[in-house]
């Protein structure tokens, strides 16, 4: 009997050209959250980061293009690989945070949405295409596969498109030290309703948002330096609470995932987890497979590439499903019947996960 699946046909990415070495922050003075200057050397920052984070290098976008432009441009890219008449796509669902914010500024635009001026972009002529933006923090782009399956299950669309882009250059405090997790990029599918006499695609999700005490642990605020003018605000967050959260609640939705898609944890092959801390996202893995009671995290299951990219938040895991599909990742591929998963945590607190037969 056919069902309707809800399957990735083409993939696209933006990686900005250029590139930020850790070295590059050397010029920044850091301050604590109560202004207080940190008396460490920059090389000893330096090195006490690439251990938590593993993060060596990360991308910044040239002067001249914002979110909406890379976005289009992995967009573009994505169409093209799945072979489709762009004025077939009924959705196009644009995760991002910060909208447009051109380069020595801070302030954001988001009028029109992202969503439409990537539509313009692509030139899309068919009104039918509605575009309109998703602000979900980090997980915004697995959001908008759940959302792009909803459409298509309930009848309302037939071919998605789903991206996510950020700039996260252009909203960092210099003075603090996160800022050398933030990078930016955008990466974009084609999500398409496909029938066959077996489950493909999307076969099941879990999502959840907390937002009671959790909700400020990322907020926007002031400069770390005390004299700073207030209303001028940038990317911030409580690391610690954001490092706990997740390894106390990740887990278990990507248990809950996967169990409700009636797959036995020995059959996955690919965990594609938010690049945002490899520390982080090792012990997220190593709690997941303990759930099942197993010590021993398969080896190449959590391809990373948080080293030369950095944490460009809606944008890790769509660049890291494309350069896997295009074999770009040494090590990493992904065969036909192939399952695996999708997962990511950010400011919300939100969190979710997919389980995806390839």
């Amino acid at each position: 009997m056919l069902q309707l699946n809800t399957i990735i046909t083409g993939t696209g990415s933006y990686i900005p050209t250029e590139v930020i070495t850790n070295q590059q922050f050397s010029a920044h003075k850091f301050y604590d959250t109560t202004g207080v200057p940190f008396n460490d050397s920059h090389e000893d920052i330096a090195e006490k980061f690439i251990a938590i984070t593993g993060i060596q290098e990360r991308r910044y976008v040239s002067e001249d293009l914002h979110a909406s432009d890379i976005g289009t441009i992995a967009a573009e890219r994505a169409i093209q690989d799945a072979g489709i008449n762009k004025e077939e796509i009924d959705q196009i669902i644009v995760a991002q945070n910060f909208g447009d914010v051109s380069k020595g500024t801070i302030q954001t635009d988001s009028v029109p949405s992202i969503a439409a001026r990537i539509k313009h972009g692509l030139n899309i002529e068919n009104p039918g295409c509605v575009a309109y933006d998703l602000v979900f923090g980090c997980p915004g782009w697995i959001q908008g596969l759940i959302h792009a399956k909803a459409f298509i299950k309930s009848g309302l669309a037939k071919k998605c498109l789903v991206i996510g882009t950020e700039t996260l250059s252009r909203v960092i405090d210099q003075h603090d030290r996160d800022s050398m997790l933030y990078s930016d990029g955008a990466g974009a599918c084609i999500v398409e309703g496909i029938e066959s006499d077996q489950p493909l695609g999307i076969l099941t999700s879990s999502t959840a948002s907390f937002a009671n005490e959790e909700a400020y642990f990322l907020y926007f605020g002031k400069s770390n330096i005390d004299d700073s003018n207030p209303n001028v605000k940038y990317i911030k967050m409580y690391g610690r609470k954001v490092y706990e959260f997740a390894l106390k609640h990740v887990p278990y939705a990507m248990k809950d995932s996967l169990d409700r898609a009636g797959v036995d944890i020995h059959d996955l092959k690919k965990v594609l987890i938010h690049q945002a801390n490899e520390k982080l996202d090792a012990e997220v893995i190593k709690r997941f497979y303990r759930l099942y009671g197993i010590r021993q995290v398969p080896e190449s299951i959590m391809p990373m590439i948080i080293h030369k990219l950095g944490n460009s938040s809606v944008a890790t895991v769509p660049t890291l499903l494309d350069l896997i599909r295009k074999k770009q990742i040494d090590g990493h591929e992904l065969n036909k019947g192939d399952v695996i998963m999708f997962s990511s945590v950010g400011a919300g607190m939100n969190l979710n996960a997919i389980t995806y037969r390839y």
